[in-house]
């Protein structure tokens, strides 16, 4: 799709099962798989697939958070709870049906908060959809108990501008309360709660021992100057106009958060949780057409930005697009300043029936060295070093053939103890494990939790 408002929202229908090949060397760009076949490198295994629940199967798989044994996938119908504690045979714990697109979640203590970004007639589990126009109209965040995870529990719902696309839980410094930073975009003037320029993320606090009391407390702005006003050109070469952000990853230790914010990425001193502060702003009008997503290396002195050209829907990884559009942008860090050192797009060209495009993604916690997994849609999961951030490559992928129409593949591939775990559209929950040198110091790394847009440093993990 276009980066619009509603990114993601496609017609998706279960991949065609296929055989299964291996390589032991990475694909050469004309290596273009057929329909339902599987390649991996080497130093890759597929470990283990789960399809979707039969309540989620007319809607696509999004996002993942991780809380001990389990991991929480999110979906445009409502999300599921896996049972991971023995990864090579994930259970399904329970599915909760509750519509609303794309509810990109995050999980803390007996909480789950999910976005929702698409135009419902109320804040229920029963709503259908109903235009923004409409005041009465709801969007926003919803949370839930998830102290059973057989039974999760819906207890509060927080309006918010625009919606939620997604939102990036912080802490709160008293520890007695978090904030999840909402970000939102795509205002019109003929929407009610979603009026234009919205320059702003909205702001909720959750007070712990009274989710219930949970309210939004601040909408800064963060691009008093309009932000990037874009370019005119053909969709989808056009860089897009800035109103309102797409995506934060905040590094709390740290005390900063990275935008992604349409037309632009930012870097963000969160240090008051609720008076951010802009610190720098960088823009790529050149190659960059949808500023997505952000994640920081391990020391914080990097930065990740995803381009994701074609909104998701687009056929971007073929020799046609190049190596630097729908790609990452790699940034140091100093002074609370960026600046920029390579891009970085899988060598593997798709072909034009596969949408494929950089999207999200989490490191490997490998001491003194800044490597990372990341879903590509239909151009599967690439594991990648950026060690020397001008010189990045692939160290190994997973992907499978073409799926039954353009809008497929994975959501997010991200590392959590041991394994990596992909969100596919249609075809499911994935595990995959990699074994390499250059990462299995990582299989001794153990965290307790993992929303991966809260990103935690790995210093302290082993166990």
């Amino acid at each position: 799709m276009s980066p619009l408002r509603r990114v993601g929202r496609l017609l998706a229908v279960l991949g065609a099962a296929g055989a299964l090949t291996l390589s032991t060397t990475p694909a050469q760009a004309a290596d273009i798989l057929p329909p339902g076949a599987i390649d991996m490198s080497d130093n890759v295994q597929h470990v283990a697939n789960l399809p979707r629940p039969d309540s989620l199967l007319t809607t696509i798989n999004t996002d993942i958070a991780f809380q001990g044994d389990y991991a929480y996938v999110g979906n445009y119908g409502g999300f599921s709870v896996y049972d991971i504690k023995h990864p090579k045979k994930p259970k399904l714990v329970s599915s909760v049906l509750c519509p609303g697109s794309q509810m990109d979640i995050s999980v803390y203590g007996n909480l789950l908060f999910g976005s929702v970004d698409s135009s419902r007639s109320d804040d229920s589990c029963t709503s259908v959809s109903q235009s923004a126009a409409n005041k009465a109209s709801w969007e926003g965040i919803r949370v839930f108990d998830i102290s059973d995870k057989a039974n999760p529990r819906y207890v509060k719902s927080i309006e918010t501008n625009c919606g939620s696309h997604t939102h990036t839980l912080v802490p709160g410094t008293d520890k007695a309360s978090v904030y999840l930073y909402i970000s939102s975009y795509s205002p019109s003037a003929s929407f009610p709660d979603c009026q234009p320029p919205h320059d702003l993320i909205s702001i909720v606090k959750v007070p712990l021992n009274d989710p219930t009391a949970a309210s939004v407390v601040a909408t800064p702005n963060l691009f008093p100057d309009g932000g990037n006003p874009g370019e005119n050109l053909p969709y989808p070469y056009r860089t897009s106009a800035t109103s309102g952000c797409h995506d934060i990853t905040a590094y709390p230790e740290k005390g900063v958060a990275a935008g992604a914010c349409m037309g632009e990425g930012i870097l963000l001193d969160i240090r008051n949780p609720e008076a951010p502060a802009v610190l720098d702003v960088v823009r790529d009008d050149e190659n960059f057409a949808f500023w997505h997503s952000a994640t920081f290396n391990n020391e914080g002195d990097k930065v990740i930005f995803t381009d994701e050209l074609g909104g998701g829907s687009a056929a971007t990884c073929n020799e046609a697009i190049g190596p630097n559009r729908g790609a990452d942008a790699i940034f140091d860090i100093a002074d609370g300043q960026m600046t920029f050192r390579s891009y970085f797009k899988i060598a593997r060209h798709q072909a034009d029936t596969e949408n494929c495009v950089a999207h999200n993604g989490s490191l490997i916690p490998v001491k003194g060295r800044d490597i990372m997994v990341q879903a590509w849609y239909q151009g599967g999961v690439s594991i990648w070093d950026f060690t020397d951030s001008a010189n990045p490559h692939e160290i190994g992928y997973f992907e499978r053939g073409p799926g039954e129409n353009l809008g497929d593949g994975y959501w997010s591939a991200y590392y959590y103890n041991g394994y990596i775990y992909g969100s596919e559209f249609t075809r499911g929950f994935d595990v995959l494990k990699i074994n390499d040198p250059r990462t299995n110091q990582a299989n001794s790394v153990k965290m307790d939790d993992f929303n991966v847009q809260t990103q935690p440093s790995y210093k302290d993990k082993k166990h």
